[in-house]
Formats: structure tokens, C-alpha cells, sequence
């Protein structure tokens, strides 16, 4: 069973450690069947101009909002992973799923990262065709590894400013879609918010004029242009069914 305190996708994570993970690797082929099972992840502000083309960029709604891209129209069903687990080509692939399966954990008091990987992962293995650690050392693959995921915490930081902005600013509005399918189906997705669009152009000039200056502007645009993949995830689920 899954810890639900743990972040999505993690089973196991744990620190990388040179004595204990020297006859480990990780498999030189991508695959992507561990978010197979996940309809949305979260999403970075950065990526929202890349992400808009294909996912719709939602809210999430609860105590902690942030920015998810909607992977498919059913609980546990992504439209861009295939049956092989190979995502779908030339569609974006998130930083979080990119990621894993390394993360940050924190200490308790939140001073200190320490980079882990999931040692459930069907990625990590034995063997050393694409190791860990190289004499004692960590290799190419986790000082790379580690550079990534120290720019996913760092942008992570601006992606909540943004979103304590558009909070603040009260633009956020509860959405709920209701989609019938070619077969006659009925989903229904709730539980997400998106902009308000006609209350983000109500926004005072001089709050538009700081929000462009911190690259705000851009985003709430993407956001806002993201509403048409909508008709995009309802093509894919069709071709599946």
C-alpha cells in the first residue's frame, strides 16, 4: 500500500548511498509505466508555455493549490502513456515525471536535502551498465541527477509565489466539466479551479505592470490558452476506446 504522505509516484525513497547502491543502476531506457496510472502531475510554472500545447493546466483544489497538467479524463488513466509505457511522442513530458524516480527529502527541520531515489522503481536494478556510484564517487548519471532536481526545488519556490499571487489576488474560480463521448459516455471531472479571466482583467494596471515584470503575465496566458487541449484529451480517449 502506498504511504499517503509520500509524494506521488514515491514507494520507497531513500538516500543514495556510495557503500550500500555500488551495484546499482538505472535502466538506460526511459519508461514511463509508473504514471500510467495518474490522469494528472503536478506542474512547474516554467513549463506551463510547453504543457499548454497538449495538457490542460488546472488548480488543484484543497488545502495546498498548485498547478497540475490533466493527463487524461479518468481517474487513473493517462492518455499519453501506451501500453509498452512509452509516452507519447512529441507531446511534453513534465518534470516530475521526468524526475523520478530521484527526489529531495527534507530533514525534519527542513535545513538539510538529501537527493534519494525509490528503490521500488522498476528503473533502478543491479548491475553496472548505467551505475550510480563509480569508485565511491557519484556518477555522471546522479551528479546530472542531482542538478536536475536541485532546478525542480528551485523553480518549485517561484511556481508558489505565483500561486499565492493569483490566490491573493482572488482569481481563482471552482470549475467542473462534463464531457460526453462519441460511445455515448458520460465523465464528469470536479475538483480543480482555473483563472477567471474576465477577473484577471480587472486586475488594477499597476498589479498587471509587477505581475509582468515577475513573468507572471506569460503564465496566466498559457494557463488561459491551455482550455483548448481539453478537445485534444477527448480525441485521444476516443482512439483508445
Amino acid at each position: 500500500m502506498t504511504d499517503p504522505n509520500l509524494p506521488l509516484f514515491y514507494k520507497s525513497p531513500r538516500p543514495l548511498q556510495a557503500a550500500r547502491d555500488a551495484d546499482l543502476s538505472l535502466r538506460t531506457e526511459p519508461n514511463y509505466a509508473f504514471a500510467a496510472g495518474t490522469n494528472s502531475v503536478p506542474l512547474m510554472a516554467v513549463e506551463f508555455v510547453a504543457a499548454c500545447k497538449q495538457y490542460p493546466i488546472l488548480f488543484s483544489d484543497g488545502p495546498v493549490v498548485q498547478p497540475v497538467a490533466l493527463l487524461g479524463l479518468r481517474t487513473g488513466e493517462n492518455l499519453f502513456v501506451d501500453a509498452d509505457g512509452a509516452w507519447e511522442e512529441g507531446a511534453y513530458v513534465p518534470a516530475y515525471v521526468r524526475r523520478y524516480p530521484f527526489i529531495f527529502l527534507e530533514n525534519e527541520d527542513g535545513s538539510q536535502l538529501t537527493l534519494c531515489v525509490d528503490e521500488s522503481a522498476d528503473a533502478v536494478v543491479p548491475g553496472r551498465d548505467n551505475p550510480f556510484f563509480v569508485d565511491g564517487q557519484p556518477s555522471a548519471l546522479t551528479s546530472n541527477a542531482l542538478e536536475f532536481v536541485k532546478e525542480v526545488q528551485a523553480q518549485n519556490g517561484y511556481t508558489t509565489e505565483f500561486v499565492a499571487a493569483v490566490t491573493g489576488a482572488g482569481l481563482l474560480s471552482e470549475k467542473r466539466a462534463d464531457i460526453t463521448l462519441n460511445s455515448g459516455e458520460r465523465l464528469s471531472l470536479a475538483g480543480f479551479k482555473v483563472i477567471d479571466e474576465a477577473a484577471f482583467n480587472q486586475l488594477p494596471a499597476e498589479e498587471l505592470v509587477a505581475w509582468r515584470d515577475r513573468g507572471w503575465l506569460g503564465l496566466v496566458y498559457a494557463h488561459l490558452i491551455s482550455v483548448s487541449s481539453w478537445s485534444g484529451l477527448v480525441d485521444r480517449l476516443a482512439s483508445r476506446d
